[in-house]
Order: structure tokens, then C-alpha cells, then sequence
């Protein structure tokens, strides 16, 4: 007991080893419903699933002890959601590049996101972009994965001649998808804990039984420990570079600073860590963690590592120090003698938790001042773009360029700053680039 007072400084924060376990328990739940979903994405990308399964598990593991051991933050790490989906669904589809060269990108983005965080440039790129076009990003991303979402489960259909169109909602599966999000979201709504994992077993269950996925056979346990062998070390740096992934790299980069500090600030505010003058203990150890974790997640074979909001159940239930992401980890590294699971649960039962993912950053859109239409614009711009165009990088580039060019043109030039109108000129010579 006296080392973990020791590491974790319980009583200064005001609470216990059992409420720490107790918040990490909470945080495992809300969370653990990404062993089925960013596996799914990844083996859309063209990735071994097995592996992919074992490389997200093995990151979660190691990014989380160090947020806790190092950072001393009641916070879990583990590869995000939104930029899950646009490495399987924009670097390793439209863009055409090969996952291994993505992983390569991905360890390059880490690589500058420790740089960034070690020098003042990290905190000037922060302040330079707006608050509102922050919230904006938030909610292209959400829009951009509920689309997925619901794409996948067969809501959502292509058409030749209304681009998309209501799939064929008589047909069992997308008909489970449908069930699936109205219980996940009768869960929630009820504050019920785990009702991620839950739906997806439910819906799993109902499958299987209506023979739509085929029931366990043999042993359900791993006998050995999983690793994840056939991503392991396969990025390809040397692609990554010579192919010229600026936007690629820089979306990467982006999307872990504006996803991290939002979390990390937000965390630390419910968890109150942060300090009437805003100061919170740590965060540079925290963001470090993340770059660090990122850079461990492209070895492993998975991609940008990122610190998760579902904590914020956790805090709720007295989570305040490093304690509880380590317990975190731990129920993960249980998990991973489940892994044989994973391979059982269908796309059908792991959708409608992208579209509840996206539902719940749609939330951010009431922070918008969309009176204002120098605001409103580049806002929307960006939220659309994103889904419309299947790709997270324009969304960014459609907003900051619509920012400087509506404030310019309005006049409001004391909105606009050098660093934005830096960002706009990359992004307008990267859409340059693509009309040759």
C-alpha cells in the first residue's frame, strides 16, 4: 500500500485503491466495446484481423500504464475511433496506400507530436485555431463515423443516382442494426454501464441464434497469449516518406493534438486536477504519453493511439489518479485470453456503435456560434465535408481555408492569425496538387 501511495499520491488527491479500482472497472466497460469495433476497421483496411486484434489489446495495454504510472492521470490510451476510420477508410482506400505504408505514417505523426509537445509550438498551433472551428472538428469527425456506421450495416446504400440511398431495411442484419442502436441508446439513456459492450453482445447473440453468424466451436479461450505477429514492425517508413503523405501526416498530427487536449482538458476538469487559472498538473506528461503510445501503436500494427473520453465514466465514480488507467489495462490484458471472440461478432452488431460514437460528438455542435456567419460557414463546411467527400483531411482544409477567406473578406481581419493562414496555404497547395 505504501508504494502505490507512493506512485499515485491517493490521499493528496483524496481518494482509495478501491475507488481507484472502481472507476477503472467503469472505464474498462465503457470502453472495451473497441476490442470488436477497431479491429473490424483495421481488417477493412486489408490488416490480418488476429492480429489487428491483438495489436489494439497490446496498445491499450502499454499506453495506458504509462499514462497512469508516468502521467499519474485516471485516464486509458488506445487507438481512436475517428482516426481509425480514416486510415481504413481514406489512406487504405481512396488514397490507395497499402496499411503498412499508412502504419508509417503513423509513427511519423507520433514522432512530430513529440516534438510539438516538447516546444512551444504544440501550445501555438492550439490557440491559433479557433474554439468554434475545434468544436466543428469534433462534429465532422462524429458525422464522418456515424456515416461509416451506417454504411456498413447496409442503412445507408450506394446509388447511381442519388449517390446514396436507404438500403434494404427488411434484411435481418441491417434489421439488427437498427435494434442494436435503439438498445444501445435505451442503455445509455439509462446510465446503464457497459451498454456499448452489452449491445454488441445482444446483437451478436440474436445473430447467432438466427444462424445470420456462426455459433463458438471449440475452445472460446486463447491458449496461448495473442500477439500480434503479422503487423508487428511492419511499417513502412521509407513509403510513407518517399510517397509524400504531407496532408496524410498532417491530419494524423492534427487530430491527435486538438482530440488530446480536448479529452485531457475535459477529463481533468470533471475530475478537478485542473486549477482556477486553468494549470493542470501533468498535461505535458499526458500528451507526451499519447505521442509515445502512438509511436508504440504503429510498431504493434495499429494506428493513432488516443486518450479516450468513455473516462469520463471513470471520473464519475471517484477515478483521480493514474491508479485507475492501470487497472484499466489490466482487465485488458484479461481481455486478451478472449481474443477467439472477437472473431465471432459481426459488422452488424459493432455499426451501430459508430453511429452511437457519432451521435454522442454531435453534442458539440450546440457550442458553435453559428449566429455569427463568419463562424457558421467554415463550421459547417467543415462538418459536412467530412462524410461528404469520405475524407477527415478535406473536411480540415475546407474550414481553415473558409475561416481566413470569410474573415478577410468581412474584414474581421483581428480574427485571423499567422499560424491559420499558414495552415490554409498548406492545405491550398495540397488541393493544388491534385488537380495535376
Amino acid at each position: 500500500m505504501g508504494i502505490i501511495e507512493r506512485i499515485f499520491k491517493l490521499t493528496a488527491k483524496g481518494t482509495s485503491v478501491r475507488t481507484e479500482c472502481l472507476a477503472g472497472l467503469t472505464s474498462f466497460m465503457a470502453m472495451c466495446y473497441l476490442i470488436f469495433v477497431v479491429p473490424a476497421m483495421l481488417g477493412d483496411a486489408g490488416m490480418p484481423k488476429e492480429s489487428a486484434v491483438a495489436a489494439t489489446i497490446w496498445v491499450t495495454i502499454i499506453a495506458s500504464l504509462i499514462m497512469g504510472l508516468w502521467a499519474n492521470f485516471p485516464v486509458a490510451v488506445a487507438p481512436g475511433l475517428g482516426i481509425t476510420a480514416f486510415f481504413a477508410y481514406y489512406i487504405c482506400g481512396p488514397a490507395g496506400y497499402s496499411w503498412q505504408t499508412g502504419l508509417g505514417a503513423v509513427f511519423i505523426s507520433g514522432v512530430i507530436f513529440l516534438l510539438l509537445t516538447a516546444t512551444r509550438i504544440r501550445q501555438m498551433i492550439i490557440d491559433a485555431v479557433p474554439t468554434d472551428l475545434k468544436y466543428a472538428i469534433v462534429v465532422g469527425i462524429g458525422t464522418f463515423i456515424a456515416f461509416i456506421g451506417l454504411k456498413s450495416c447496409g442503412i445507408v446504400a450506394a446509388s447511381a443516382s442519388t449517390f446514396v440511398t436507404l438500403g434494404n431495411v427488411g434484411e435481418p442484419r441491417v434489421l439488427l442494426s437498427i435494434i442494436g442502436v435503439f438498445l444501445i441508446g435505451a442503455l445509455m439513456a439509462r446510465n446503464v454501464r457497459g451498454a456499448m459492450i452489452i449491445g454488441i453482445l445482444i446483437i451478436t447473440g440474436v445473430g447467432m441464434v438466427l444462424g445470420l453468424t456462426p455459433p463458438p466451436s471449440g475452445n472460446i479461450l486463447s491458449a496461448s497469449i495473442p500477439l500480434p505477429t503479422e503487423t508487428f514492425m511492419q511499417m513502412d517508413l521509407a513509403g510513407a516518406l518517399s510517397h509524400g503523405l504531407f496532408s496524410i501526416i498532417f491530419t494524423l498530427t492534427v487530430v491527435d493534438l486538438f482530440d488530446n487536449m480536448g479529452v485531457l482538458i475535459g477529463l481533468s476538469q470533471k475530475a478537478g486536477l485542473m486549477r482556477p487559472d486553468g494549470h493542470i498538473e501533468n498535461l505535458d506528461k499526458a500528451l507526451i504519453s499519447d505521442s509515445i503510445a502512438t509511436m508504440s501503436s504503429a510498431v504493434m500494427g495499429a494506428t493513432t493511439a488516443t486518450s479516450y473520453l468513455e473516462c469520463a465514466t471513470g471520473v464519475a465514480e471517484g477515478g483521480r489518479t493514474g491508479l485507475t488507467a492501470v487497472v484499466v489495462a489490466g482487465l485488458f490484458f484479461l481481455a486478451l485470453f478472449l481474443t477467439p471472440l472477437v472473431a465471432l461478432v459481426p459488422s452488424f452488431a459493432t455499426a451501430p456503435v459508430l453511429i452511437i460514437v457519432g451521435a454522442l460528438m454531435m453534442q458539440e455542435v450546440g457550442r458553435i456560434n453559428f449566429k455569427d456567419f463568419t463562424v457558421a460557414l467554415p463550421c459547417f463546411l467543415t462538418i459536412v465535408g467530412m462524410p461528404l467527400t469520405f475524407n477527415i483531411a478535406t473536411g480540415f482544409g475546407f474550414g481553415f481555408m473558409a475561416w481566413v477567406a470569410i474573415k478577410a473578406l468581412a474584414g474581421r481581419f483581428k480574427d485571423i492569425n499567422p499560424i491559420m493562414i499558414l495552415v490554409a496555404l498548406a492545405f491550398g497547395v495540397n488541393f493544388a496538387l491534385r488537380l495535376h
